[in-house]
């Protein structure tokens, strides 16, 4: 039984998660302040986290920005606001997905499923022996859900270490972000096509040297993006 926590101070959405996660046969943690969810993670190791942005005493961007620095657990921000900023600034603090205020529970739910089923096929490969993708100086380690360069570690979230494997194991081929999405993601619905500029952005500023003129993570104009070693 996977495990879930729902950090939400609205206590009629907080509720109505919960129990939409526990009829889906999930087992879900609640809190309702930052400092409380901090505290759960830490304690209950969740395997999915859903996390609103304002909250009581930590706001859900620090929140955030602390787990992402101590676990890999899978991310869910909410947010209230139709702002991009804010959903933009979510994923750059580590999230994985966002959703909007009002949601549908059947699209989070088929979020979390695409998530925790993520998660399960990079735990997977533990028990598949050594798998070690190298791509110019970039080395990822599918068991050890590791990525270095030249030897340095790198700290990635779930999500991005998935697109960067993804691309990795597809080196040279080139897939739109609808496929990415697909791919990645494992959306059965329409997504967000920024979700997949907003992570192509970060990955860039973690592994290439100049980001503005990238060597690996490459954009084909008019389709989408690759990962292979441009040597120049």
């Amino acid at each position: 039984m996977s495990k879930i926590l729902v950090t939400e101070d609205d206590r009629n959405l907080l509720e109505t998660i919960k129990y939409n996660l526990v009829k889906e046969g999930y087992e879900a943690l609640i809190a309702v302040d930052g400092a409380e969810a901090l505290e759960i993670a830490r304690n209950e190791k969740p395997d999915l986290i859903i996390l609103d942005i304002m909250l009581p005493k930590i706001d859900g961007f620090e929140v955030c920005r602390i787990l992402r620095k101590e676990m890999t657990v899978p991310i869910i921000m909410l947010t209230a606001r139709t702002d991009e900023t804010d959903k933009i600034v979510g994923l750059d603090v580590g999230a994985d997905d966002y959703m909007t205020k009002p949601f549908s529970i059947r699209e989070l739910l088929a979020r979390i499923r695409a998530l925790l089923r993520r998660a399960k096929m990079v735990e997977s490969a533990v028990t598949g022996g050594p798998a070690i993708i190298s791509v110019g100086n970039i080395s990822i380690d599918l068991n050890r859900h590791r990525v270095t360069i030249k030897d340095k570690p790198l700290e990635l979230t779930a999500k991005e270490f998935d697109l960067l494997a993804f691309l990795a194991k597809n080196e040279g081929y080139v897939f739109t972000r609808e496929q990415l999405l697909e791919k990645v993601w494992s959306y059965d619905f329409v997504g967000d096509t920024r979700t997949v500029d907003v992570h192509i952005r970060w990955l860039r500023q973690k592994i290439e040297e100049d980001p503005a003129d990238p060597r690996y993570l490459l954009t084909v104009r008019g389709t989408g993006y690759k990962l292979e070693n441009e040597v120049v």
